[in-house]
């Protein structure tokens, strides 16, 4: 056992993901046997004290079973209408293996929008601490009877990680069909060395993840994207098999199982945990490498100095992506000014802003307090 691992016993919080293609067994439907030993492992942790949420997909995949369909649906209202059949038997499901161990479940289905807006993302985060501190363990999916492309999350281990940032998790377990994660694909590579031990903000990672498969809009790209997500608030992430015997027991024992991503840094304070949650946003700032290098290692707030283009029309408040010359988004930040100004002042010096504009709000672009770098 190394000493990462030893911490993961001692966490009090996790976040519990179940994709698709584990759950309904590729299909099949739901895969009540295995459903009903997650559950015995939670709640087996659950009587040691570990506070559980658990994200679980599925939905999509069980609604197209129980309408008998050969394969996953191209338009998005058949989609949303295989979501409302299966999520009914999803909850079901859940509601009733949880029962037999005591525990209560609660459904929650959030969207984008709903971790955008900064009241909605106080009261989705009250409602869940609220029951985690009764004892009820939340079950969570992606609204996706009403989500559309421009609101959607995209997959639910990026869900996960935005709500374990929400909650303030100490651990997001991603349960998945592969033991964790290769430094090349193992269904092409018989000779793949799986990795026990990573960086979740290592950029070669990403570059080893490969796709995802037939049910599920996720793959091992969206797990590592999900680590880095989790990695802002300071938690640790694990890819794991959920077809390993008693995974969840094992991993709360400290057992070396899977892929273990280390978070570099300290937990952001809860404003830049909500800035991070925003995967849509207003417009884009580009810009120059000198910039870049003083965001990322300096900590400094965003000047009109260093942009060199401004996309979009945003309003000043809004949320706003800055990005490099080569389009590689580096923070994200509440802007000072409108586009239409904002696109006045790029490239110029803070003491000319008076003179470009006829007044000066703010002499940055985005303060340092209200930007994180990604």
């Amino acid at each position: 056992m190394t000493e990462n691992r030893e911490r993961l016993q001692k966490a009090k919080r996790w976040v519990v993901k179940i994709g698709s293609a584990l759950l309904t067994a590729n299909g099949q439907g739901l895969d009540q046997e295995a459903m009903a030993s997650w559950v015995r492992q939670m709640a087996t942790l659950a009587d040691r004290g570990i506070e559980l949420i658990l994200v679980s997909s599925g939905a999509v995949a069980e609604g197209m079973v129980r309408m008998g369909l050969p394969g996953r649906p191209s338009s998005l209202h058949e989609l949303q209408a295989c979501a409302a059949i299966g999520q009914m038997g999803l909850v079901q499901a859940y509601e009733s293996h949880f029962r037999t161990h005591g525990l209560k479940t609660a459904q929650i289905l959030l969207t984008h929008e709903d971790l955008a807006d900064r009241t909605r993302y106080l009261n989705a985060r009250s409602t869940l601490n609220a029951l985690v501190t009764w004892g009820v363990i939340p079950v969570i999916n992606e609204n996706d009877t009403v989500a559309t492309d421009e609101i959607r999350f995209g997959d639910n281990d990026t869900l996960a990680a935005l709500v374990a940032n929400l909650i303030d998790a100490e651990v997001l377990i991603i349960l998945t069909d592969q033991e964790g994660m290769f430094d090349r694909d193992p269904r092409h590579n018989p000779d793949a060395v799986l990795l026990p031990e990573v960086r979740a903000l290592d950029d070669a990672l990403m570059a080893m993840a490969g796709g995802g498969g037939v049910l599920g809009r996720g793959g091992m790209v969206t797990k590592v994207r999900a680590a880095r997500y989790a990695a802002r608030s300071g938690c640790s992430t694990v890819i794991a098999s959920g077809q390993s015997q008693d995974v969840l027991v094992n991993l709360a024992g400290g057992a070396v199982l899977g892929t273990l991503l280390l978070p570099d840094e300290d937990r952001l304070d809860a404003r830049k945990q909500w800035l991070a949650a925003h995967l849509q946003t207003a417009g884009r700032l580009v810009l120059d490498d000198g910039a870049v290098q003083a965001l990322r290692n300096h900590g400094s707030s965003l000047l009109p100095v260093g942009v060199v283009q401004v996309e979009g029309g945003f309003s000043r408040g809004e949320v706003v992506a800055c990005v490099d010359v080569h389009g590689r988004q580096v923070a994200v930040g509440l802007v000072n000014y409108g586009a239409e100004d904002a696109a006045k002042i790029i490239g110029k010096t803070s003491e000319r802003l008076v003179e470009v504009l006829g007044y000066m709000d703010e002499e940055e672009l985005m303060h340092r307090d209200n930007l994180v770098v990604l």
